[in-house]
């Protein structure tokens, strides 16, 4: 039994999130890079995050949904950003401060140029980082050749599962759900038991590091629900949930990944309220919440948020939004050249549309990951072409 059949199993024994360790955990020098992908499962709604005020298509495509042009005396209007674009006002004590310092950039017409609109496909098609008529394999991941090029750079999952994006590194990967959720550990019984069983075996080192984690982050959790009468953050809410991840990428982690299910709206989406609007709320309190946490190492890190695909222009006859295709893209971070608009854009028009219905992808995904993870690890051409073959990096001076 390899490490991770032996903690696959372990943990469907005890119900904990599915684990791997590697036997050596270490902390990395506290000033190298930090890299999180932040993954939005569902396809998000980019139209109305970052709101083409500027285009008259956009309100007369969207008579239900669309988010009122910037007005100072109306606290429900998009926030200017520039000439062109605005901010939803759900965002306005998130992310709205980090755009202000230059820590947050967003990147439009963004996306892979599968077109299949599928969310399971299109998901694989991006975490896998490979082109897309040219597939070499559907068990590899984009960060997991990125470690495979990286000396000294933990990785971790924030996941129940190992992400696809982190699948066939040839090392093992660590995978654990920062959720709240005090029962997903062993009690002292069990984790005797299973030291016991591997003591003085290979698989000794992996074993007590498998268990020491989630019983420190359980530790986390039951300090949590003790403050809660107090006004602590829902142990269900994503910011809780970053500042878990974030004292772990402080401290020993420097290539994470996190993803976040509900994205999908295809019926009553909502503009400043309801579903999308709740949505982007939390996420944003959850990225501020992150940079928070991180303190001064803040400034030794990069996000980058990116959802599957984007939704269609026109809202459908439910008041929502359906499968589209290019979507927008977020970066931040505290050396971040923010505080703008980057990448390859076009007019918000009829005539600019993709099918007639979606963003036209003028960024792809892969060409700018690459330039932005060059620019993070100085990574060479042959490197970045293992992390993305065929694929041809574009610096937008994001970092």
């Amino acid at each position: 039994m390899n490490r991770r059949q032996f903690l696959l199993a372990a943990a469907s024994a005890a119900t904990l999130p599915a684990l791997s360790f590697s036997g050596n955990l270490f902390a990395a020098p506290a000033s190298s890079p930090r890299f999180l992908l932040v993954f939005l499962r569902g396809g998000y709604d980019c139209n109305n995050l970052l709101v083409p005020c500027a285009s008259d298509f956009y309100y007369e495509s969207r008579p239900s949904l669309a988010i009122a042009r910037p007005d100072p005396a109306n606290p429900d209007s998009a926030i200017a950003l520039d000439a062109q674009w605005g901010l939803n006002p759900v965002l306005r004590e998130s992310l709205l401060p980090l755009w202000q310092r230059k820590q947050l950039a967003f990147v439009p017409f963004a996306g892979t140029d599968d077109l299949s609109r599928s969310h399971f496909e299109t998901q694989n098609n991006i975490e896998s980082g490979q082109p897309t008529a040219n597939r070499g394999s559907f068990r590899s991941g984009f960060l997991a050749r990125l470690s495979s090029q990286l000396s000294g750079v933990p990785a971790i999952a924030f996941t129940k599962n190992l992400p696809l994006s982190f699948q066939g590194a040839g090392k093992d990967i660590p995978n654990i759900s920062m959720k709240a959720d005090p029962k997903a550990r062993f009690n002292a019984r069990q984790s005797t038991i299973l030291g016991d069983m591997y003591k003085g075996t290979p698989l000794a080192a992996a074993t007590a590091d498998g268990l020491a984690l989630p019983a420190s982050i359980s530790e986390d959790l039951r300090n949590e629900m003790v403050k809660a009468s107090g006004g602590a953050p829902s142990a269900r809410s994503f910011a809780t949930e970053t500042r878990r991840i974030a004292t772990l990428m402080r401290d020993q982690y420097r290539l994470g990944f996190v993803d976040v299910g509900g994205w999908d709206t295809h019926v009553n989406q909502g503009s400043v309220s309801g579903g999308l609007a709740n949505n982007l709320r939390n996420l944003g309190e959850g990225l501020a919440a992150y940079a928070d946490a991180l303190g001064d190492e803040w400034n030794n890190t990069v996000v980058v948020v990116l959802s599957e695909f984007g939704r269609t222009f026109r809202e459908n006859g439910d008041r929502g939004t359906d499968h589209g295709h290019g979507t927008v893209h977020w970066v931040l971070g505290g050396k971040v050249n923010g505080g703008r608009i980057a990448g390859e854009q076009v007019a918000v028009n009829a005539a600019c549309l993709l099918q007639n219905r979606d963003y036209p992808v003028l960024n792809n995904y892969r060409d700018v990951l690459g330039g932005l993870l060059a620019r993070t690890w100085e990574l060479s051409n042959r490197q970045l072409q293992n992390v993305f073959p065929q694929a041809r990096p574009r610096d937008l001076q994001l970092v």
